[in-house]
């Protein structure tokens, strides 16, 4: 997921803004990052935003993880601080300043946002603080040279060859692009159309404004063009108020979004009925049945007990996330540059994916799930190289 960026560049403007005194913190609890039987680590994401749908699951994960480890009564506990940045990047600074300078957190789960995460990145680059997102997808993030960034998701273009071969497979000629013209939507809807073209298919696309809430025009350009898919870019409250107005009309095709929808809000904007079959693609895995290893049911059974809900997007990512750094100190590493020596050599399974980054902090294996609107759930479909529409 990403949100619009707001870029800090060079070690010099990094280094002034950490030498600031006042910053926003996260919640008031305290605690140090090493030393003693304590290891702080923060969670960062947009936890009351507009958005907060995407963040409050892999938060919850987050928790889980740790939780479920302090319950072991282990040597070194670790303590979860959260940080709401509500997704913006000026605010997500802000805090990370307060994480390293007061906190003394050992390391960070998120960024969840892109946006967020390119603004974060160089502020923990420069203290050696690592971090883990279960969420941010954009592409550049691996290319910046960070040291100390990792994510336990498949990027945007994992997503768009996915998309591409879900479509293919799935017999779908005709396709039409709808982004909300932001930097994530336009840039997954644009990967994604390139995807198809190199599969053979037809496209067009168009923009709407994504603080909007008529969306004829466009609508108007996809009943002329009659696509077997329509594919929209962006978040789930526009996503929600384009399919609506699709079905009513008259749209009869398939309808299909990213990650950023991947949300129980997508069915409550679209509408139960006008929602049924949309189609959802994401590299996070919600796999309450156990589909794909029998770690995610325990886990999802688990989720459910501790929150009374079911797994939701980046539930599982969170808790992935969490395990990383639960690894490292239960192998004895309590010191923020000793955990980021470990998390090169990690290699365990986690609830969702096998645990194994790359060299520039990538996880080594980049599935693509694909996700279809069943009544009011979201269930999965299954990888995008199997899957096809029902």
């Amino acid at each position: 997921m990403r949100r619009n960026m707001m870029r800090i560049t060079g070690a010099v403007a990094v280094s002034a803004v950490l030498a600031l005194g006042a910053v926003a913190c996260g919640d008031s609890d305290d605690g140090g990052s090493g030393g003693g039987n304590e290891v702080t680590l923060g969670f960062m994401g947009d936890l009351t935003g507009e958005n907060s749908g995407l963040v409050i699951p892999p938060k919850q994960g987050a928790q889980l993880a740790i939780e479920q480890y302090n319950a072991t009564n282990p040597k070194t506990k670790i303590k979860l601080k959260t940080y709401d940045s509500q997704g913006k990047p000026e605010q997500a600074t802000s805090l990370a300043l307060g994480a390293v300078k007061q906190d003394k957190i050992a390391g960070l789960i998120g960024p969840a946002f892109s946006g967020e995460s390119q603004s974060v990145g160089p502020i923990l680059e420069e203290a050696k603080i690592p971090s883990v997102s279960p969420s941010a997808t954009n592409i550049t993030l691996a290319e910046k040279g960070w040291k100390y960034w990792h994510r336990v998701v498949a990027d945007d273009a994992a997503q768009s060859a996915g998309v591409g071969t879900f479509a293919t497979n799935s017999g779908m000629k005709k396709v039409f692009l709808v982004s909300d013209n932001q930097d994530y939507g336009k840039g997954l809807a644009d990967a994604i159309e390139k995807a198809v073209k190199a599969k053979g298919a037809q496209t067009q696309s168009d923009a709407v404004d994504d603080k909007g809430t008529d969306y004829s025009s466009t609508v108007n350009k996809i009943n002329q063009f009659k696509p077997d898919l329509v594919y929209f870019g962006g978040y789930y409250a526009v996503a929600g108020r384009l399919f609506k107005q699709l079905r009513e009309g008259g749209y009869k095709g398939k309808m299909m979004s990213g990650d950023g929808s991947l949300a129980s809000g997508l069915i409550e904007g679209t509408g139960k009925e006008n929602a049924q079959g949309a189609l959802l693609s994401c590299g996070c895995l919600i796999d309450p049945t156990g589909k794909t290893n029998p770690k995610a049911k325990k886990f999802s059974d688990d989720y459910k007990a501790k929150f009374g809900s079911e797994v939701a997007i980046y539930s599982t990512e969170g808790f992935d996330a969490a395990t990383a750094f639960i690894e490292a100190v239960k192998a004895g590493k309590t010191e923020p540059e000793d955990i980021n020596t470990y998390l090169k050599t990690i290699d365990v399974q986690g609830v969702g994916k096998k645990i194994k980054f790359a060299e520039n902090g990538e996880l080594a294996t980049e599935d693509i799930f694909i996700y279809e609107v069943e009544g009011d759930k979201l269930p999965l479909l299954g990888n995008s190289n199997e899957a096809k529409v029902s």
